[in-house]
């Protein structure tokens, strides 16, 4: 019971749960409900996150031009471990008793693959392409909870997972020619991350949201440390500032769009998380040149409108959800 009462309550730590693309998604199945929402707070909160997160993604792609995105992924875990060493040593080794090993070794092995394709992708494509792209994973969770969670999805929330693949479609403009390869990784990361998000909803309902955390740390090292040794090069101070900003940089955002979760609802403020495109296009301008084009401004922008209608029908099927068992207990 007393496990039972910290998933639920629990905060999340002050580091970004890994791997980047998806925080807000993971971050609103887990975050701590505060009793006064406080709405402008929580959006000034979600706008400021945004800027992190376009600033990391700006540091993985300036970073990956010195050292591989795999060492970089390895270096941003080692990191993790560092930023999550100071609670660990607070809260005891006793938080990560458990009893859920297996499905804790799935969610590390998803969120590690949704990093490396994630870094890779952002090393060789457009910024704002890439997190556009990087949307899409509400919509695999919408696939992957039917089949692992069974839950019951009806005709207007599949028409708006349809709608949201269509605008990744134009994004990629699949036109016959060569394949896109980084497009695809980006598709592929967000799929590991909905994934991600299964787990993490399922241990949730008896893990602490910390340990849930701290574990996914635990196996990114080792995981992300072996395919570091084979393009490994001894990074310089100034790399592995760039790495540490890195880490930086995700965890004042996963900090940020927690409490942020933690003010007001869900529905309220998701369409402000996609100010993660402005920003992130604007870094893409302002430092590397990028400049999108109309299709991935059009296909960011279905992919938005339906990421947020899916959020919305979820949030209310959750309610529903919650009534039911209420009225179920008191009857």
């Amino acid at each position: 019971m007393h496990r039972q009462q910290m998933a639920k309550g629990a905060a999340l730590p002050i580091s970004a749960l890994m791997p980047e693309p998806s925080y807000a998604a993971e971050a609103r199945h887990t975050a701590f409900r505060a009793p006064e929402p406080n709405f402008v707070l929580a959006v000034a909160l979600m706008l400021v996150a945004s800027v992190f997160f376009a600033g990391m993604a700006g540091l993985i792609r300036y970073g990956s031009q010195d050292l591989h995105p795999f060492q970089l992924a390895f270096l941003r875990s080692a990191f993790g471990i560092l930023f999550m060493l100071p609670w660990l040593m607070k809260s005891g080794i006793g938080i990560l008793r458990t009893s859920r090993i297996g499905l804790i070794s799935v969610r590390g092995l998803t969120a590690a693959s949704a990093m490396f394709a994630f870094f890779w992708a952002l090393s060789v494509m457009p910024l704002a392409e890439a997190v556009a792209l990087s949307f899409t994973a509400p919509f695999f969770v919408t696939v992957l909870a039917v089949i692992f969670l069974n839950e019951i999805v009806r005709a207007r929330r599949w028409t708006a997972v349809a709608v949201g693949f269509l605008g990744a479609m134009i994004i990629l403009r699949p036109d016959g020619g060569a394949v896109a390869w980084p497009a695809l990784a980006v598709l592929f990361s967000a799929l590991m991350m909905a994934g991600s998000i299964i787990c993490i909803k399922k241990l949730s309902r008896t893990e602490p949201t910390n340990a849930i955390y701290l574990w996914m740390v635990i196996y990114l090292a080792p995981i992300t440390f072996v395919p570091a040794l084979f393009v490994w090069k001894n990074p310089t101070w100034e790399q592995l500032g760039v790495a540490a900003g890195i880490g930086f940089a995700g965890t004042v955002g996963h900090l940020l769009v927690t409490r942020a979760f933690g003010l007001a609802e869900t529905t309220a403020l998701m369409p402000f998380d996609f100010a993660r495109l402005i920003f992130s296009a604007l870094v893409g301008y302002l430092f590397f040149s990028q400049q999108p084009d109309i299709w991935t401004v059009v296909g960011a922008t279905i992919i938005a409108v339906a990421g947020i209608y899916i959020a919305r029908r979820e949030a209310r099927a959750e309610r529903a959800r919650r009534a039911a068992l209420t009225a179920r207990a008191t009857a």
